[in-house]
């Protein structure tokens, strides 16, 4: 018999690392509310018919008080091709149910951070104000979950004499729909092997494309959530099926059904 101790050693890698998070969420549950840091004061809020569908509409919310407010109209938006499934982020992790899973095709769903965008410009556009990366030929996002670079933004010193797994992870160059990544921190903090990589928002391909597990959008509205950011508000990215929204809106401190009444609408 043949034992392939890579792939044996990245499957217990795989499984430690879900011990410790499982442990880490039981301490966290048992001192800690599960609700929303009241330190977050911009929303991204992304409503789904259900978990299989791949569209659905996106609204922004900014804090008043104790209150959130609508800043604008909801706006259309795609997720994965096979629909939603919790993720690993600031609030779902826990849930019971499928999780995602790398090339799964679903667009995780629960509570997350939101970190840099990527571009290919050498500034934001105009009245944006966020923390931002150009993008160059160096830089690579690894979705191999073998790799110690899994799931993590990376630049190599040299290009013209790459490590070999940069060819399959570096950054593609002057794709329409890429010109803008506004990284969701999905199995970020830190990234457990095949729990899902390289989530976004970004531009889409078309009215009726879905995508790999990102949520895309047309171009004018991703501007506009561009310069609506403001790393000092700690805007975070609400995504859930409607009947997960309307059972944990308030115990997540997620805007009331009110509040959110034109993203909820059928």
């Amino acid at each position: 018999m043949i034992v392939n101790f890579g792939s044996v050693g990245i499957f217990l890698r795989h499984r430690f690392a879900h011990l410790a998070l499982a442990l880490c969420l039981g301490l966290a549950s048992s001192g800690q509310a599960a609700e929303l840091d009241s330190s977050v004061r911009q929303l991204i809020v992304s409503i789904a018919p259900d978990w299989n569908t791949d569209t659905g509409k996106l609204q922004l919310f900014e804090k008043q008080g104790n209150s959130w407010k609508a800043d604008g109209a909801p706006w259309n938006v795609l997720y994965g091709k096979n629909g939603l499934v919790w993720g690993r982020g600031v609030l779902g992790t826990d849930e019971p149910g499928p999780h995602k899973s790398e090339k799964d095709k679903r667009a995780p769903a629960g509570v997350f951070r939101i970190g840099r965008i990527y571009t290919y410009d050498a500034a934001l556009p105009q009245g944006a104000n966020y923390p931002f990366h150009t993008v160059t030929t160096a830089d690579a996002w690894s979705d191999d979950p073998t790799q110690p670079e899994y799931n993590r933004f990376m630049t190599i010193p040299d290009p013209a004499h790459p490590p070999a797994w940069f060819e399959k992870a570096k950054m593609r160059q002057n794709d329409f729909a890429y010109r803008w990544l506004v990284e969701i921190r999905h199995n970020s903090d830190p990234p457990v092997p095949g729990d899902g990589s390289a989530i976004f928002f970004h531009i889409r391909r078309g009215p009726t494309r879905p995508t790999a597990g990102c949520t895309t959008m047309a171009e004018s509205d991703l501007v506009n959530l561009v310069r609506w950011l403001r790393a000092d508000r700690n805007p975070h990215y609400a995504l859930l099926p409607r009947s997960e929204y309307e059972r944990k809106w308030q115990a997540w401190g997620l805007p009331s059904p009110t509040e959110a009444a034109a993203l909820l609408e059928k």
